[in-house]
């Protein structure tokens, strides 16, 4: 015969497996979310980063025509 009492506590444990289920499927879905925001993020901030690079790049090369150009000016 079984005891009643692990009837019981076995009938309460089936009943919480299914939310438990729903909470790791969640809790999943949530940690996807973070990583892919994440990934954005990081994506956007490199793309910046390359973009001030090139600009900074740029901007000392027109500097450096510009002072070129002002000592060619002076010699003439």
């Amino acid at each position: 015969m079984a005891d009643p009492a692990r009837s019981r506590a076995e009938e309460k444990f089936a009943k919480l497996r299914p939310n438990e289920d729903d909470a790791i499927k969640a809790r999943d879905k949530a940690h996807k979310e973070l990583m892919d925001k994440t990934a954005r993020l990081k994506a956007l901030r490199m793309a910046k980063e390359a973009a001030d690079k090139e600009a900074a790049a740029l901007a000392k090369t027109e500097k450096a025509e510009k002072a070129a150009a002002k000592a060619k000016a002076k010699k003439a």
